[in-house]
């Protein structure tokens, strides 16, 4: 597996933020570097911006002014597809249009060598479909790059159903060569990170549209208590709603309306209202001068319970809590689980709180419940959200809050959402990486390594079921799928079977 030597040229196509910041990467990797705009001007006027950027690099510290000056002699801007012929790698990052990328491929080959490498940036559209105009598609490849490509260390190295295997692994050992962390990927829609994050809005989103928490609650939650960088209202705004919800839809077709790829409703609203987010001044949230962002809803300051009683174990990684409220000052008293179940804090009022299981609170049998949401880690997280069910008292909501608030948590009650908000969304995650590898889209480390790296994520999703448990996660989907039948929540096979092996084993 051998990289294109520093020495051979590289081409890249489309001079818009993308291409500029592509060109940029091969050209500090020591690459000479064609840039090509079917604009005129726009390729020399590139030219001028990275050069620039080198610049600034240098004023930073971040480069020599020698690399910058060796940099800047090897970029030229090109005015004819036909100044691309003594290329090595063309790496294409026009606008997302199928013809328009098939034709320009096509002009491609009729003045390139038979042994030049071609790359598309695309994110939407099919490696295959674009390949399919070509005379030697078996050379063709998707190098997703993420934005901003000279910083974001991610690029998805997409394989066609006729891409060869030598040019896929050409491929990505020249991503690797320039210091980017590349994955391999199948052709399927999305590829690996616009396929397996869907859910990380979707849900924040279903859960708003259904008027259980506000926009500016749901994101703390995520990220105080998930652990998330930012939380999916915030991020879509920085995105653009159009972009994001564009993606979205471009998925939810490409899988012929699979309801795990529902778009969201209130999501499309904004776009048709012109409500894009920053660029727009408005989207889930105001900006601008004078815009204050929506605080989160956050209990005010109740009195904790002297004592609990902590029937059976708390599961997973909210076992913790019971050394933590310990640690806390209140009492913590332990009982068998009174009929079997999963374990429980009775509160002094006789509700039950619990780590939620997908169900709504108030479909549970055992009369007043509360239920609290998964934690990326329980002891260092600073907010817990709460859903109390319709029969539990205040004095048991209190009580609650109280709780968590002497464990130093923030505390935001929601309504009685099923799953809440992180542990479905973290379901979900875990759900479309298993069934991903289940239908060989990437490893399960190259799966983690895109989620972590291209969109930030605390842990892979797959990390994430291994810390859960796929009897867990496959428990919860399952009740979710019973407050929604439709097929949304529905557990993937590859999920299901380990969740079996997982319970024939205790």
């Amino acid at each position: 597996m051998t990289a294109i030597e520093p020495d051979r040229a590289v081409a890249v196509v489309g001079t818009g933020t993308m291409g500029q910041g592509i060109a940029q990467v091969a050209l500090v990797a020591g690459h000479p570097v064609r840039l090509y705009d079917a604009v005129p001007g726009r390729a020399a006027e590139a030219a001028r911006s990275i050069t620039a950027r080198l610049d600034r690099l240098v004023e930073k510290g971040k480069i020599a002014a020698a690399d910058r000056d060796a940099a800047r002699a090897r970029i030229g801007p090109a005015t004819r597809v036909a100044e691309l012929a003594d290329s090595s790698l063309v790496i294409e990052a026009i606008v997302e249009q199928l013809a328009a990328k098939q034709k320009l491929f096509t002009d491609l080959e009729s003045v390139i060598p038979d042994d030049c490498l071609l790359a598309t940036n695309t994110s939407s559209l099919s490696v295959t479909a674009i390949a399919g105009a070509l005379r030697l598609p078996g050379r063709f490849v998707g190098l997703h790059f993420f934005n901003p490509a000279p910083l974001l260390p991610l690029v998805e190295v997409v394989r066609g159903s006729a891409t060869d295997e030598a040019a896929a692994d050409r491929a990505y050992a020249t991503v690797a060569a320039w210091g980017k962390r590349p994955v391999r990927c199948a052709d399927t829609p999305g590829f690996i990170v616009n396929r397996l994050a869907r859910p990380f809005y979707a849900e924040a989103f279903r859960v708003h549209e259904e008027g259980f928490a506000d926009p500016a609650t749901i994101d703390a939650v995520l990220r105080e208590s998930g652990g998330f960088a930012m939380g999916p209202f915030e991020l879509t705004d920085l995105i653009g709603q159009d972009v994001n919800e564009a993606v979205t839809r471009s998925v939810h077709e490409a899988f012929f309306h699979d309801p795990k790829f529902t778009p969201s409703l209130a999501q499309r609203r904004l776009v048709e209202a012109g409500s894009l987010g920053r660029k727009s001044g408005r989207g889930w949230f105001a900006y601008g001068e004078g815009a204050r962002k929506p605080e989160p809803r956050t209990a005010e300051p109740c009195d904790p319970p002297a004592e609990i009683v902590l029937h059976g174990g708390l599961y997973g990684p909210s076992a913790v809590l019971h050394e933590l409220i310990e640690e806390s000052g209140v009492k913590v008293t332990t009982a068998p689980v009174p009929d079997g179940g999963p374990g429980f804090i009775a509160l002094p009022d006789g509700a039950r709180l619990s780590l939620t299981d997908g169900s709504a609170a108030t479909t549970d049998a055992h009369g007043a419940a509360v239920r609290f949401d998964l934690a990326l880690d329980y002891r260092t997280c600073t907010r817990v959200a709460l859903a109390p069910s319709e029969l539990a008292s205040p004095e048991d909501v209190r009580a609650a809050i109280g709780l968590f608030q002497a464990l130093g948590k923030k505390v935001s009650v929601i309504g009685d959402a099923p799953g809440l908000i992180v542990a479905r969304t973290v379901a979900m995650l875990v759900d479309l990486a298993h069934d991903a590898v289940g239908r060989g889209v990437a490893s399960p480390e190259d799966i983690d390594t895109a989620m972590r790296q291209g969109v930030n994520y605390p842990r892979g999703p797959l990390e994430w079921g291994r810390v859960l448990g796929a009897a867990w996660t496959d428990r919860l989907l399952h009740h979710l799928h019973e407050e929604y039948p439709g097929g949304r929540y529905a557990a993937c096979q590859p999920l299901r079977r380990r969740a079996a092996v997982e319970e024939s084993l205790l």
